[in-house]
């Protein structure tokens, strides 16, 4: 009976962990941009966070402690070819007055260029890379 029982929780949990895995970061989390403005508002690259962090991510590290923040820079060259870095960083916050530390706990960065591409297009990149660098930030917190 005992053994039941446990199967009818683990199912349960596991139910459970799969509707949290959807839900959206939550609403006091610390989304910081620090993007070039020409390849990706701030509103993007937050949500592009905000979407990209588990709900998984804040139950390990919750809100009261850590921020991310987000760095998207680069443009079209004179040549014509469109480079873009973007970076994730997971930092600390102050136990006090819950300020951002610059003593980055994860970051992980993500490149790239393609050459001949219109501002849309450049764009579309930064975003693209900015969302490869948040799943490696996470995949290096959480195991899927």
């Amino acid at each position: 009976m005992h053994l039941k029982n446990t199967l009818v929780l683990s199912a349960l949990l596991c139910a459970a962990a799969g509707t949290a895995l959807a839900a959206p970061a939550p609403p006091k989390a610390q989304l910081i941009d620090h993007s070039s403005g020409s390849l990706i508002d701030a509103a993007t690259a937050k949500a592009v966070l905000a979407d990209g962090i588990p709900a998984r991510v804040w139950k390990v590290y919750p809100t009261s402690k850590w921020a991310f923040t987000s760095q998207v820079e680069g443009g079209i060259t004179a040549s014509g070819t469109c480079v873009v870095t973007a970076r994730v960083m997971m930092l600390p916050l102050t136990v006090t007055l819950k300020a951002v530390l610059y003593r980055p706990e994860k970051i992980a960065t993500a490149f790239d260029a393609q050459p001949g591409a219109t501002p849309e297009q450049c764009k579309d990149l930064a975003k693209a890379k900015l969302k490869q660098a948040v799943e490696s930030v996470v995949s290096s917190l959480v195991k899927s």
